[in-house]
């Protein structure tokens, strides 16, 4: 099995700290989110990974190299002329994780008590995909009928909702927020072709059209404890978190 682990983003809320390096170099306990994100994978033993890039990309190389790969084979997926956002950074890393059957992909900036084990285990055989959600309070929210199957998204703030199930009653669905972590069948890279996606999109557009006719899950990890390390405000709290 292999990973994916998004580092291409410009980290504009960790301003002024991203001015001069890439979100996934900011430190949090001494040590670059990357790193913590990546012995995380390889300690479920995940030991094939995928990371793109964009902004600051050769720090990311060169810190990769230093680490000697964090012992794992490192492969980089360079989006050299535009951030692809979380679809497209996908889709652009087809040649990397295409065959691989199975793989998971974690945002950088997020740091959890998942046991990525535990979750790879609740991934059904059938899943297309198969998504860390929680309870959460957030603006925007996946929504999932009783079998946790993924059947739409709405706004909380603006009371939007988006279906590809005409007549959907948000409701009569739970509302779980998305962790930014997730377990793909490498069948997705057909699915993209096949619903016409490419270059630059978001994979929860992908997901809500992929959603009409191919199962993607949500799981709720018991206690989980999970922080969106977007704002240099969080660093702090995300030391916390990595000490329990």
């Amino acid at each position: 099995m292999k990973a994916m682990i998004f580092a291409a983003g410009l980290g504009t809320r960790l301003k002024p700290l991203t001015d001069t390096m890439p979100k996934a170099l900011v430190p949090v306990a001494g040590r670059p989110l990357l790193y913590h994100i990546a012995h995380k994978i390889i300690g479920s033993g995940i030991s094939d990974i995928v990371i793109n890039t964009h902004h600051f990309a050769g720090m990311i190389e060169d810190y990769v190299r230093e680490q000697e790969g964090f012992g794992a084979s490192v492969s980089i997926s360079h989006e050299a002329d535009e951030l692809l956002e979380t679809g497209g950074g996908i889709l652009h890393a087809r040649r990397f994780l295409e065959g691989s059957g199975r793989f998971l992909v974690h945002n950088v900036d997020i740091i959890s008590n998942l046991d990525i084990r535990w979750f790879l285990s609740q991934v059904k055989d059938d899943a297309l995909s198969t998504l860390v959600v929680s309870g959460r309070e957030s603006s925007r929210y996946l929504l999932f009928d009783d079998d946790m199957r993924l059947v739409g998204w709405t706004n909380a703030k603006t009371g939007e909702v988006r279906s590809p199930f005409p007549g959907l009653n948000p409701d009569g669905c739970r509302r779980l927020a998305f962790s930014g972590i997730h377990c793909m069948s490498d069948r997705v890279f057909a699915e993209m072709e096949a619903l016409g996606m490419s270059g630059r999109f978001s994979i929860i557009d992908f997901y809500l059209a992929a959603a009409a006719t191919c199962p993607i899950y949500g799981v709720v990890p018991p206690a989980l404890h999970l922080l969106d390390v977007g704002k240099v405000g969080a660093l702090a709290e995300a030391e916390k978190l990595l000490s329990l």
